[in-house]
């Protein structure tokens, strides 16, 4: 485990709150909960049947963890309600409103909405889609945020760059194609997201494959651009481009390619230009740095619901689990 998520995991621990896990037909995610319950991370709520979730779990430590069954709840008609009146402007009717509520993510979504929960963390078995509808449909953005995104932390071991090895790479798991006001938001987004999970001053470096002019197209122009909003909208923050990603982050290239970037080779925060290079530079920083990545952890919903990795293990649950604590400690 890394520096950075033993610190997370404090944090989570000091000030405790309720999340919740619908995928309780996973394995993964019923070893999770007892995991964070018995390390005191959070509070846990699984949804689904009681005697299911107990059978999976077989020798597992459930203690504290809280079992919710939608359809024999007592909240049923009220979360139905609830989310016909959301979405009746949709042609939703009560019928088909009490049938979506029953689904697990709509039912841990519309938890977190209710206040009984801080967060969900899910995306072991459901895709980011499925993962994140109900969140835009209950939940929908927060205020003053245009724009939902997803970002990784990086932590790479043995790392003199970024802030003691650790980077946040955005966006590397939603947006496909942002525009040049669109990664200004993200870019926004990711300074905010990174000095709250790391508590480090973000240094967002708006990344391409030209540094300050050396190639011109419409790809770099929109880099360009996306700089320039994000200036004008955050004329404090810390943020430079466009730059090439050896410029924004070893200050010996800094100095002959972006001599004046007041980044001076030392971003933390990178910003790619779309979802093909953010994805392939997240992957290879793990697999090949044996880095540790933590996400697709969302920004820009009301309340947090963190997405996973088909792949994530356990302990992967765990670390994001902990990161949607933190998330909550507004």
């Amino acid at each position: 485990m890394s520096k950075f998520l033993d610190r997370i995991s404090e944090r989570a621990k000091a000030d405790k709150k309720t999340i919740v896990l619908p995928e309780a037909t996973d394995i993964r995610v019923v070893s999770a909960a007892s995991m964070i319950q018995q390390r005191g991370i959070a509070n846990v709520v699984l949804v689904g049947d009681r005697d299911q979730i107990m059978d999976l779990a077989g020798d597992l430590d459930l203690t504290g963890v809280i079992i919710v069954k939608p359809d024999s709840s007592d909240k049923l008609e009220e979360y139905a309600n609830a989310f016909y009146e959301m979405r009746k402007h949709k042609g939703m009717t009560p019928e088909k409103a009490r049938d979506t509520i029953i689904n697990p993510l709509y039912w841990g979504v519309m938890m977190v909405k209710k206040g009984e929960a801080y967060g969900m963390v899910a995306g072991a078995v459901y895709s980011t889609a499925n993962t994140l509808r109900p969140a835009l449909q209950i939940l929908k953005t927060a205020p003053g945020t245009k724009l939902v995104s997803a970002f990784f932390i990086m932590a790479v071991p043995d790392c003199e760059y970024g802030e003691k090895g650790v980077f946040l790479y955005a966006d590397s798991g939603l947006v496909e194609n942002p525009n040049a006001d669109e990664l200004s938001e993200i870019a926004l987004s990711s300074a905010k997201s990174f000095k709250k999970l790391v508590e480090a001053e973000p240094k967002v470096a708006m990344l391409s494959y030209s540094s300050y002019g050396s190639a011109k197209s419409n790809l770099t122009e929109k880099v360009v651009e996306a700089t320039r909003l994000a200036k004008e909208k955050a004329p404090d923050l810390l943020l430079d481009g466009e730059l090439q990603v050896d410029a924004a982050i070893i200050p010996g290239v800094a100095k002959s390619k972006a001599p004046e970037s007041p980044l001076e080779g030392m971003a933390n925060t990178l910003v790619f230009p779309d979802l093909n290079s953010g994805n392939i530079a997240y992957k290879l920083t793990q697999r090949l740095a044996k880095a540790e990545a933590y996400g697709p952890i969302t920004q820009g919903i009301a309340k947090p619901v963190n997405d996973l990795s088909r792949g994530c293990t356990a302990e992967d649950i765990v670390g994001v689990t902990a990161i949607t604590c933190v998330q909550a400690q507004d």
